[in-house]
């Protein structure tokens, strides 16, 4: 059997298409479809490794969850990791393919279209219910002759579309009929759905507004989605994180200005990536994560964290263009605590090499010095799952020495220096075990290649415990859910909110997936 399809295509970016994707899964999911999330291409530098050591968007790896199930390569066959304005490594079915310039990738799209269509026809024929999500707008006229995300997938798979729109950024009616009018009449035929996303306030005092929606869009209304905060989903890409100014914070819930808290500074690097890595700090009560671009906005935190990057020595040099890598070394001198993960572990470094120039033009350049470390880049990338203990290490690392964590690794980078603190064995026959790690004296500054490193709740908590025993609102029994526990609740509670909103019968209608006629609407 080949899996029914239904599309999410948005009226531009950011209008909420994946977190539709995931709801979507999580509902079908719930009502016993065997159901799986498609996106031909994505671009990101959030990414996420399946079991297989596929790498693929952090957006998909959430559907998948969704959906009740492991991440695979298929399900993102593209992924675009931008090392600048026109420059990215491409990503395919988990695997680097090439670095390209934004020219010459176009001229390469035809090659890929092939491995997209077999990456979803794949996924048909093990499923039900495939949810394609599209990518920006399916109306960039420039970029139509090359599509290989929005309306060339909708075509091969003769997929329904449900066009979304995002009515917090206002012009609602200008998206939707825009996108409409600028479609040819076989791809606008396919749009079979309208959803009204982020929608504040009174739903009801839109009801004018669906029905001019549907009188002159020609295309019924499905449904308008309220507006969802703090949902605890990790963001699909950087995005999110440009709408917060540098001298503003990242508040969590638990957070308060009138009571003690602790505060972790997080730099803002241009090519920041695996951000959600941060995500189970921000949900600790009497914490406070805040991102930050400049040295006036850095102040003096508790923790200052130097985060992973898919341009490590384009990024230390902005540090030190802005002067950050002089507030780094001020806050080290003053007892902060500084703690690097993967591209920020190879800065605290003494020195990166790059002889291949896999990430640069710059062969040598000095790193910040704050650990004994020296790193040199090649081509070949590690990209795995990884089961390790914490074995070694001074301070605070005492406190949880022989416990295990779990993460993962995406780098290409290979560092070598300091006393590892983490350990462990890699597949079979593949060689002896392997240490990352290094401290300084104290374990003040520290840091590692494992992403998701603070997902591991007795590491968070007794780092946390670490910067500050006097605050007692942090590293408390208050929190109980672990993140993923946490991430499947935001999911419930993503779906139940969708579900509600949404004419089900109607959208089973479009679908016609087998056996919804029989469940519930």
């Amino acid at each position: 059997m080949t899996a029914k399809t239904l599309m999410v295509m948005g009226t531009s970016s950011s209008v909420g298409k994946s977190l539709l994707v995931a709801a979507l899964c999580r509902i079908y999911a719930r009502r016993g479809v065997r159901v799986a999330p498609f996106k031909a291409q994505n671009m990101s530098n959030n990414a996420a490794v399946c079991a297989s050591g596929a790498e693929i968007g952090r957006a998909q790896a959430v559907q998948a969850r969704a959906a009740g199930l492991e991440p695979c390569a298929d399900m993102n066959p593209v992924l675009l990791k931008p090392e600048g304005h026109t420059r990215a490594q491409v990503i395919v079915l988990g695997k680097p393919w090439e670095t390209l310039h934004a020219s010459r990738y176009l001229e390469r799209k035809s090659a890929l279209w092939s491995m997209v269509t077999a990456a979803l026809d794949r996924l048909r024929a093990h499923f039900d219910l495939i949810v394609i999500e599209g990518a920006g707008s399916p109306v960039e006229l420039n970029l139509k002759d090359g599509d290989i995300v929005n309306m060339a997938v909708a075509r091969h798979a003769h997929s329904p579309v449900l066009l979304v729109g995002d009515i917090d950024k206002g012009g609602i009616f200008a998206q939707f009929f825009g996108t409409l009018w600028l479609l040819p009449p076989q791809e606008r035929a396919l749009v079979r759905g309208l959803v009204v996303n982020k929608f504040r306030g009174d739903a009801s005092l839109f009801t004018d507004g669906l029905r001019i929606l549907e009188a002159r869009g020609e295309v019924p209304v499905l449904g308008v989605i309220p507006f969802l905060p703090d949902l605890a989903i990790p963001e699909e890409d950087a995005v999110a994180l440009d709408a917060v100014s540098n001298h503003s914070s990242l508040l969590t819930p638990h957070s308060s200005l009138l009571t003690p808290f602790l505060d972790i500074a997080i730099l803002r690097l241009p090519h920041i990536a695996n951000f959600d890595d941060f995500d189970p700090l921000a949900g600790e009560p009497g914490v406070r994560v805040r991102y930050v671009s400049n040295g006036a906005g850095l102040g003096s935190p508790h923790a200052l964290v130097v985060p992973g990057t898919k341009s490590t020595m384009a990024d230390l040099t902005w540090l030190r263009e802005r002067g950050l890598d002089k507030e780094i070394q001020r806050l080290a001198g003053a007892g902060v605590a500084i703690v690097g993960i993967c591209g920020g572990f190879q800065m605290l470094g003494h020195t990166l090499r790059d002889p291949e120039q896999v990430e640069s033009s710059v062969r040598v350049m000095p790193g910040l010095g704050l650990l004994p470390l020296d790193t040199s880049f090649v081509s070949a990338k590690i990209t795995q799952r990884v089961s390790a203990q914490v074995v070694a290490g001074p301070g605070w690392f005492q406190s949880i020495s022989g416990q295990d964590v779990e993460g993962y690794e995406i780098h290409m980078g290979r560092t070598i220096g300091g006393r590892p603190w983490l350990e462990w064995e890699p597949p079979s026959g593949q060689g002896p075990a392997r240490g990352d790690g290094a401290a300084s004296a104290d374990g003040k500054i520290w840091g590692c290649y494992l992403h998701g490193l603070f997902a591991n709740t007795n590491f968070r908590r007794a780092w946390l415990q670490s910067l500050s025993d006097a605050i007692e609102h942090v590293a408390g029994p208050a929190v109980a859910s672990s993140p993923a526990a946490s991430l499947d609740a935001a999911l419930d509670h993503l779906a139940d909110a969708v579900e509600a909103a949404l004419d089900m019968r109607q959208l089973q209608d479009i679908i016609s997936v087998s056996g919804l006629s029989e469940m519930p609407a």
